[in-house]
């Protein structure tokens, strides 16, 4: 299966559909923190390549809940944000998922299909997780733990907390590439095939 990871530097999700065997690749405007298969640029300039399924995680500095008293400065920030957020929604890709907190896409474009903790995937910690999917089934929780520490929403500023907290937990990125990489591929004609 052609997996794009969309707006994702660490490589987490990535590698985790790589590790099953997957033609999985990172695109970012950033440079890769791992190495591996990473596209350096505007992720709308590969929307149409091909994919058999996206994951992206568009930049929630303008769109997260969590800097609402900073929202009357942002206007036409959070109105690029959507617009991206909505191109990536509506991307000629059969299978979708997007990842964000808690944010005004939920109030603007649509609520999440599914709300996710880390600590339901091995972590003990709270860090809210929405997903907007596109034919994509909810994602079971594979091992929820005790622990509910909000070590994301505490960490100090620092030049790399925005690089920190936007990260997938691992245990998260291994639930989406166990549990959707065996999804049967979907043709451009809308049947499906196995991905062996």
């Amino acid at each position: 299966m052609r997996v794009l990871i969309a707006c994702e530097f660490s490589g987490t999700v990535r590698e985790a559909f790589a590790a099953r065997g997957h033609d999985a690749w990172s695109c970012d405007i950033l440079p890769m923190d791992y190495p591996g298969k990473h596209l350096q640029c505007d992720v709308s300039e590969i929307l149409g390549d091909n994919w058999d399924m996206m994951i992206a995680h568009p930049p929630c500095t303008h769109l997260a809940v969590s800097g609402a008293r900073w929202f009357p400065g942002k206007v036409e920030e959070q109105k690029d944000s959507l617009a991206f957020v909505r191109l990536l929604m509506a991307a000629p890709i059969p299978r979708i998922a997007i990842e964000n907190p808690v944010s005004i896409i939920s109030s603007t474009i649509r609520r999440p299909d599914q709300i996710i903790q880390p600590w339901q995937f091995g972590h003990g910690e709270m860090k809210t997780t929405c997903l907007w999917l596109k034919n994509l089934p909810r994602l079971r929780h594979t091992n929820v733990v005790e622990g509910r520490e909000q070590r994301i929403w505490k960490m100090p500023p620092s030049e790399t907390r925005w690089a920190e907290r936007s990260k997938t937990f691992p245990g998260i990125a291994e639930a989406m590439a166990d549990q959707w990489g065996k999804l049967p591929v979907i043709s451009d004609t809308g049947f499906m095939r196995l991905c062996v």
